[in-house]
């Protein structure tokens, strides 16, 4: 399994000894001493290191001639874990449902489904049907409907309720989020930094844009169908406050406005990124883990990848799993710039 090989030996041992239910079907322990194998939140005491190796799938460790703990069931589904599932199912059938109706259908109390549920998907009921009427909207923009039928295809109940959910996550309004910045009028500069020539875009609503040795040229291919125009004195203060945060990082970037856009994942991803904090790195397996799903680093890769917002968004905190600084976009010598000077 893909997700497998972006942990390292090291952190999978680090989630056994933690015993992290979140990273149960991400891989099984095979204690060799033994000749069993276990979830990586199996409740008995942790084998010696020297005994231990680390498989993708049960089968794997079946074909090692290892056989399933009998405490912690490592190649069946829990029952915990087929009620979430079903609870999933029933959400992205019906749109939305109310936890007492999710909480009947599986049989555990609404307190304890609440919990359970958010400490397998990594956010509750709710917000996973929140999340998953913007990624269905975002979509059926996308594929070139009106605004108005998108919001009814994704599950709105009218474009009320769906400004009230999304403005002060997507920035951009619906028609505008549409097809590349259609109707939005962009500011742009590039600005002189200690890293290069540094561009800066943004829009009446704040920085939609950061990236390092690119100019107009690039700012079009990012939103092909916005105004573009210099920006004036009135953004004078807000771009000196974003090169500041680049030649001296600190926590006053936090207070810088943003406007940007993309799925409900990708938004879940930048707001993990930005509680990282200064000084500090996390690997994408990490991240996906913050995230409540551990089998998630490729998608973690490419949510990084969309984000349009270097430093203010800070992918550049994300390294490889085993240590090295990983990919970047704009070069690997500004990302370690930019972790060293976060040390200070």
């Amino acid at each position: 399994m893909k997700h497998f090989e972006n942990v390292s030996d090291d952190e999978r041992w680090q989630r056994v000894l933690a015993k992290d239910r979140r990273f149960d079907g991400v891989f099984v322990t095979g204690v060799h001493s033994t000749g069993i194998f276990c979830r990586p939140s199996c409740p008995a005491r942790a084998p010696l290191r020297k005994n231990v190796r680390f498989y993708a799938m049960p089968a794997d460790a079946v074909a090692a001639g290892l056989r399933p703990c009998k405490r912690c069931s490592p190649h069946t589904q829990s029952a915990e874990e087929a009620c979430v599932l079903a609870a999933i199912a029933t959400i992205r059938a019906q749109g939305s449902c109310t936890l007492e109706a999710l909480s009947d259908l599986t049989g555990y109390t609404p307190t304890h489904f609440q919990r359970l549920f958010k400490r397998t998907v990594g956010m509750s009921p709710a917000a996973f049907a929140k999340a998953l009427r913007e990624d269905r909207v975002r979509v059926a923009l996308s594929e070139g409907l009106p605004v108005t039928e998108a919001l009814a295809k994704a599950g709105y109940a009218g474009p009320k309720q769906f400004y009230a959910e999304t403005k002060d996550k997507l920035g951009m309004n619906a028609s505008g989020w549409t097809k590349g910045g259609a109707g939005i009028r962009v500011n742009w500069a590039v600005l002189p930094t200690t890293l290069g020539p540094m561009l800066v875009a943004a829009t009446d609503k704040g920085v939609c844009c950061l990236a390092f040795n690119e100019g107009e040229a690039e700012l079009r291919l990012r939103f092909p169908r916005a105004e573009l125009a210099p920006a004036g004195d009135d953004l004078r203060d807000l771009f000196a406050q974003v090169v500041d945060a680049v030649e001296q990082p600190g926590p006053g970037s936090a207070a810088i406005p943003l406007d940007v856009k993309g799925t409900a994942f990708q938004q879940r991803v930048w707001a993990e990124l930005r509680r990282i904090p200064k000084g500090e790195t996390r690997s994408y397996g990490q991240l996906a883990a913050a995230l409540g799903n551990p089998k998630a680093s490729r998608a973690v890769g490419g949510a990084n990848g969309a984000n349009h917002v270097a430093v203010l968004i800070p992918c550049h905190r994300v390294i490889a799993g085993d240590g090295t600084l990983g990919g970047y976009a704009y070069g690997l010598e500004i990302k370690a710039e930019l972790l060293k000077r976060e040390q200070t």
